[in-house]
């Protein structure tokens, strides 16, 4: 099958024996591929965006994780811990044998677990508006703070976060979430075993207050990078994909990151310092 944007394919590969989805551009030689991880209770649908930006320097994936999306239904809902295994085996049934992960939301904690049970396979890892720990609980405060997100995005977004909604179901919902919030995602960023960039939007009402943004960052490894894209609300990756594409390819390039002049809006992107 054809994606609606020229470059891009779908197809399906079998985990577990379920059919898992997944999306990919044209190949690009002598580039490591980069594998986009969706968030929660939703398809890697809205993840295209930033990927199509990205494909011209490598080839991207954005799978439907197990139960999500295009996906086949497991007989259960899947952890933080198991979706990280179905990952890894999601690669190894695509062949990949090293990649750059990037994740949003729960896609963030996915991917660290994948990048501490198997940091050989991991080149570098991008967590966009990671979520989980602390400051998401308990579940009554996680489910306002989405609430309160809701009416910040761009409304678009619902077109396709809400069939996805629909499709996961309450009961899924409720088991992933609360599980999500109790996730220790902090302390997974501070000891990621690989080369690290969290990007976060000054508009998200899942991330901590600045004061503790710049905490974190300053007890980060050296290999950890924190960028701040002004304006942003959670799915930066919807929103604002020229800013974040080209965060992301700056970071990977080591080159300064900056404002990116060639995306309009009112963005501005900030490398947070660190001691």
């Amino acid at each position: 099958m054809v994606d609606n944007v020229a470059g891009w394919t779908e197809s399906t590969v079998e985990v577990d024996g379920h059919s898992v989805f997944y999306r990919q551009s044209d190949p690009v030689a002598d580039a490591l591929p980069i594998v986009h991880v969706h968030g929660f209770a939703i398809s890697g649908a809205y993840l295209m965006p930033t990927a199509r930006m990205l494909a011209r320097r490598a080839t991207n994936l954005v799978p439907d994780l197990p139960g999500y999306g295009k996906s086949e239904n497991w007989e259960y809902t899947l952890g933080i811990p198991a979706l990280a295994l179905a990952l890894l085996k999601i690669l190894d049934a695509l062949e990949l044998d090293r990649v750059v992960l990037v994740g949003n939301s729960m896609g963030c904690p996915v991917s660290l677990e994948v990048a501490h049970a198997a940091p050989d396979r991991v080149d570098r890892v991008v967590l966009v508006s990671p979520a989980g720990g602390v400051h998401n609980q308990g579940l009554g405060r996680a489910v306002r703070q989405l609430a309160i997100d809701g009416a910040r995005e761009n409304r678009q977004m619902a077109r396709v976060a809400v069939p996805d909604y629909l499709r996961f179901g309450p009961v899924n919902t409720f088991h992933l979430f609360s599980e999500m919030t109790r996730f220790p995602s902090l302390e997974r960023l501070l000891k990621s075993p690989v080369p690290t960039l969290a990007v976060i939007g000054s508009k998200d009402p899942l991330m901590p207050p600045p004061v503790r943004v710049r905490e974190v960052s300053r007890l980060a490894s050296d290999h950890t990078t924190v960028a701040l894209i002004e304006g942003a609300a959670h799915a930066i990756n919807f929103s604002h994909p020229g800013e974040l594409s080209h965060v992301i390819s700056s970071w990977l390039d080591g080159r300064e990151i900056v404002d990116d002049p060639d995306s309009p809006g009112y963005t501005r992107v900030l490398q947070l310092p660190r001691d």
